[in-house]
């Protein structure tokens, strides 16, 4: 429809008659006038169907139409200073282009689990229509910030010959008579890109067959994972803290309409972005637990509620740094005073999102990662191509990854990771 025009550029229309595309979200009606809430995939306002001011058969079509059939409206825009959009349209025609009935997912409260099985429906409501406008600001921004930095975006492989963390917790599928399974991060193919190119970043889906159950786990989800040549890891820092607080200033910018749907605190978000974010070392979190009464151990990884206990001590995101070696990948560069620990952090979200970021600067010494294969009980036979790159012209390096899905969660302040990507996999969830 060339004369159409979205709900979300109302603000453009005031005064003028346009048509919409549309779907009836929700309906309520007197003798005299029917409110249709109408959404076209952009935002929803109000269409208001007067009876006096419309053909009988307009007034008893807006009457009778069902939630989700789709329409198209003619009528003027005009402002609507009671509803947080601000605009509305009244309604001079309508035309019903497909009809629905019995449409299962109601305005009435309905279990997680029938809505996770009506999820191809449910994305159709407010709150999910919301949370996906958050998670493609995210995504938009993020090509934004390391294209304008000089960054090149790199494909790694989804089906790859090994493991890169070292565990056993993989999806194995059979690739011509072949064990392969499916990728857990990119970033050890963004080593070799960086050694390529300077600086990548990769944007893919990543697997884990571990099976949790926990809110913020899923078993396929989208990841971010620059490596940089040439960069240690307090600069790594650096750009991880710049790299969020720029997310958040985008989502604040152009999803206000979303936020005020999700009802997110946006002022507790601008809090965010002031930088630096703070900085404590294992050892420090270890102390400031156990001060606080948590029964934890030096050598202990942390749970949600020691993560959340740090994180809402400073009231804002805070890297963690050196964790034990004993804890962390094998390719992680040792600590260079310290045989205990290794260079790297976990960027920690407050409100109990838990960590959104995880990086270290990469181990540089041959023997060492040889060593470390050995003690992982990997085979070097696979890692042949990623040995390579000590082999020849290594260079200090460092990157990080974000995982997207709980970024959008922790943007749009919902409980649940599940509800961040339009078609989770859980433990339990290969459907729809």
């Amino acid at each position: 429809m060339k004369d159409s025009v979205s709900i979300i550029d109302s603000a453009k229309y005031v005064g003028k008659t346009v048509k919409i595309g549309a779907w009836i979200a929700n309906k309520r009606s007197s003798g005299k006038i029917a409110f249709l809430e109408l959404r076209d995939g952009t935002a929803y306002f109000q269409g208001v169907v007067v009876k006096a001011e419309v053909k009988e058969e307009v007034f008893e079509l807006a009457k009778r139409l069902e939630q989700e059939s789709s329409v198209i409206v003619t009528g003027e825009i005009r402002e609507d200073g009671r509803s947080k959009f601000g605009y509305e349209i009244g309604i001079n025609g309508i035309e019903l282009i497909g009809e629905s009935r019995d449409y299962p997912i109601t305005p009435k409260e309905h279990g997680i689990d029938f809505l996770m099985d009506h999820r191809h429906l449910w994305l159709r409501s407010k709150k999910q229509h919301a949370i996906m406008r958050v998670r493609n600001e995210i995504i938009r921004a993020t090509y934004e910030f390391f294209n304008d930095r000089g960054f090149l975006k790199m494909d790694s492989p989804i089906l790859t010959g090994t493991s890169a963390e070292g565990t056993t917790d993989l999806f194995e599928t059979d690739y011509f008579g072949h064990s392969a399974f499916l990728a857990q991060t990119g970033q050890l193919y963004a080593e070799a890109g960086a050694f390529a190119f300077g600086k990548v970043f990769t944007f893919g889906p990543t697997f884990r067959a571990e099976k949790s159950k926990t809110r913020k786990h899923l078993t396929e989800f989208w990841m971010i994972e620059p490596e940089m040549a040439f960069v240690h890891h307090e600069e790594s820092l650096e750009i991880q803290e710049q790299y969020v607080a720029f997310l958040i200033e985008k989502v604040l910018e152009n999803c206000n309409y979303a936020l005020d749907v999700l009802e997110r605190d946006k002022e507790l978000l601008k809090k965010y972005t002031q930088l630096p974010f703070p900085r404590i070392t294992y050892d420090e979190a270890i102390e400031l637990l156990k001060e606080n009464g948590f029964e934890v151990s030096w050598g202990d990884d942390f749970g949600s509620p020691e993560e959340t206990f740090i994180a809402n001590s400073f009231e804002k995101p805070v890297f963690i740094l050196n964790y034990p070696k004993a804890i962390k990948a094998f390719y992680m560069k040792p600590h260079p005073t310290r045989d205990d620990v290794v260079i790297c952090a976990d960027l920690i979200a407050p409100e109990g999102y838990g960590e959104i970021i995880g990086g270290s600067e990469r181990a540089t010494d041959l023997a060492y990662l040889e060593e470390q294969l050995q003690k992982y009980n990997l085979n070097k036979e696979d890692y042949e191509w990623y040995l390579d790159l000590r082999k020849f012209g290594s260079v200090p390096h460092s990157g990080f990854g974000l995982g997207l899905e709980r970024a959008v969660t922790w943007l749009s302040g919902k409980e649940h990771i599940r509800e961040a990507i339009a078609f989770p996999r859980t433990l339990n969830r290969l459907f729809p």
